[in-house]
């Protein structure tokens, strides 16, 4: 594998590596992808020196635990998201992350409208770390069945895989 590689090469630098993801009301696509994403980390050694968090564009679901079947789908894969709890992003999170991921257009517009002048270089679509599947969203499930939320698990995971490479490429 390819990230295997790249950390056997990589020297951490001064500060950990921060990344927040983010959709829509943080209980589905954001929370999956924190988990996938922090699991990977850990898995790869970086746990220390890589901090993951999750939030959402609005806030219909603050304080609220991921949707059970995002929890049962990440479950399944020996990840545990049931922890997590809906927050709303804050404009001071561009200053306070390095990546912004948004899953889709929608919410990355939202971002773009939020983010400080100086920071947008911070903001990309998840799936652009994820160029091999021709997708620029991870899909909503929240409204579909369970399947949805297998493929989103799958997307993130591609993507995931692809962002941890670019991480340890530019800051280790």
């Amino acid at each position: 594998m390819e990230i295997q590689t790249v950390v056997a090469k990589a020297k951490p630098k001064d500060r950990p590596v921060r990344v927040l993801f983010v959709c829509l009301g943080n209980i589905c696509r954001s929370p999956t992808a924190e988990g996938v994403f922090r699991t990977l980390v850990e898995k790869q050694g970086y746990g220390d020196r890589i901090v993951v968090d999750s939030a959402g564009t609005h806030a219909y679901h603050i304080g609220s635990p991921p949707d059970a079947r995002a929890q049962a789908a990440a479950r399944q894969r020996g990840i545990d998201i049931s922890g997590q709890r809906g927050r709303r992003v804050q404009r001071d999170d561009f200053r306070a992350y390095d990546y912004v991921l948004a899953m889709d257009e929608d919410n990355y517009e939202h971002l773009a409208t939020l983010c400080p002048p100086g920071e947008r270089r911070r903001l990309h679509l998840l799936m652009d770390f994820a160029p091999g599947l021709g997708q620029r969203e991870v899909p909503d499930p929240y409204y579909g069945g369970g399947d949805g939320f297998d493929t989103v698990l799958d997307m993130i995971e591609t993507a995931s895989e692809g962002l941890l490479t670019r991480i340890l490429e530019e800051r280790f």
